[in-house]
């Protein structure tokens, strides 16, 4: 089994405050700079390799990296983009960005029992310090994980957490469910998503003109049974079903949305057996235009009351599925891992009950199907369990492309209480499992183990899985 892999998007944060005097070769005390995650797997013949700020660059610069080799030899086994001078990258970045990227590039591959890695280290950078998160070790040859038991921490009955895990390595990446709003794609199309576990809505209006004073609609507001099917992004997940049309190169054709934040989680602990992920206050109304800038995007956005606008460049990151935006922080923010190293999200969702009928659920299991990760349900039967389920059982034809294929299938939320009326309580169902297929091909099996603690509270999700091999 590999060395599990913790990619905890805090840690950067935590790594960035604890910043030491002794690494600030002459930068900005207020802006300092580190990878995003300690260690990556080369799924890819080219994998980016992406540097983080703790806050928008103020002014260009650039870094320098330095790197030390084991059983690999610089281009022969790997290359990089931009080349190494000897053992040293100098990555250039603009003003006003919040993260840069180098391409690695492997030539050579490992057999599984070879230790073949390179050990990157940014050594100093211009108009920003650097952090004590300032190392990455890039794998060549680490086999997936043959599967362990894991806990989700989506925090409890009020989930204000999302949680990404990566199956083959074990690791996970939380960010509060409120630290984003709009998520802007990274692949060919331009498209832009919603928040659907804060129950956001979008709807077009008519006019291009941002500036002009809009008012709430009410119903818009996203219930149980209540809202416009057209307003949230389709919960199959693929990227052509979004609530706002994708975006044009003709500026005329962008209209004008008018955007209803949400709700944020509970402040209160709810009653045992229920769950408070949307029962607190509203996050109020925005309006946004968004258009072409080359290839990336820009966004226009105010208050609904507002006369002026303000406006930012989103660049497209082709690493990530998205490029994540907050409207009320007004910046780019870091939500989810690299589109190859999460298999499984751990969220609130708004999902449609038949056709045309948003509702809200907690506890849901997302697939990453923008990143090539697939999955599919099992029943169990008297000859086939998770316990005797191999990889000749895979059936193939059912890794359908809809992300919710988990969803919240594996638990129900009621029980039978006094005089047989229905009470809430956190119900696993215990007669299925799932199979999942991740971005590199691996394929494993898993099921559900618990959702909730010893005091019957909901949002303490467990589980277990193994490769199938």
């Amino acid at each position: 089994m590999k060395k599990n892999l913790i990619f905890i998007l805090s840690l950067v944060v935590l790594a960035f405050s604890a910043c030491n005097s002794d690494d600030d070769n002459g930068g900005s005390s207020s802006t300092s700079v580190a990878f995003g995650v300690p260690s990556l797997n080369l799924t890819e013949a080219t994998t980016p390799v992406q540097i983080v700020f703790s806050a928008p660059t103020t002014a260009a610069g650039s870094l320098n990296i330095s790197f030390a080799t084991t059983a690999v030899t610089y281009g022969t086994d790997f290359t990089t983009a931009p080349a190494a001078t000897g053992t040293t990258l100098t990555i250039p970045y603009a003003a006003n960005v919040s993260s840069v990227s180098f391409n690695f590039n492997k030539l050579t591959n490992a057999a599984p029992t070879d230790v073949k890695n390179v050990k990157f280290t940014i050594t100093d950078a211009t108009n920003a310090s650097v952090s004590s998160n300032n190392k990455i070790q890039v794998n060549f040859n680490e086999a997936a994980s043959l599967g362990q038991a894991l806990a989700a921490q989506v925090g409890g009955p009020n989930q204000p957490n999302q949680v990404y895990i990566d199956l083959s390595s074990g690791g996970n990446a939380t960010a509060l469910r409120t630290s984003w709003d709009l998520g802007f794609y990274g692949g060919s199309d331009f498209r832009v998503v919603i928040n659907g576990s804060l129950k956001m809505a979008a709807k077009q209006l008519e006019t291009t003109n941002i500036d002009e004073v809009q008012v709430a609609d009410e119903s818009m507001i996203i219930s149980q049974g209540q809202g416009v099917a057209s307003q949230i992004d389709h919960p199959a997940g693929l990227i052509t079903q979004t609530a706002i049309a994708a975006i044009s190169a003709n500026d005329a054709d962008n209209k004008v949305y008018l955007i209803n934040m949400g709700s944020n989680p509970s402040e209160t602990a709810p009653s045992t057996g229920s769950e408070g992920s949307a029962s607190g206050s509203s996050r109020g109304w925005k309006k946004v235009r968004i258009l072409k800038s080359g290839n990336d995007y820009k966004i226009q956005y105010a208050d609904i009351d507002a006369t002026t606008h303000e406006e930012k460049i989103i660049s497209k990151n082709s690493a990530f599925n998205f490029t994540f935006f907050s409207l009320t922080s007004k910046n780019v923010v870091n939500v989810e891992p690299q589109k190859n190293q999460w298999d499984l999200n751990f969220t609130t969702f708004t999902n449609l009950v038949g056709p045309t009928t948003p509702y809200y659920y907690p506890d849901f299991v997302v697939t990453n199907l923008k990143g090539g990760a697939r999955s599919y349900q099992v029943l169990n039967t008297e000859t086939l369990n998770y316990d005797t389920f191999t990889l000749a059982n895979v059936v193939n034809a059912s890794f359908t492309e809809d992300q919710r294929n988990i969803g919240s299938n594996w638990r129900s939320t009621s029980t039978t209480g006094p005089g047989g009326l229905p009470v809430s309580a956190f119900v696993l169902k215990t007669d299925r499992f799932f199979v999942i297929k991740d971005p590199a091909g691996n394929i494993y099996k898993l099921k559900f183990t618990g959702g909730a603690n010893a005091g019957g509270e909901r949002g303490y999700p467990t589980f277990q899985y193994a490769l199938l091999q």
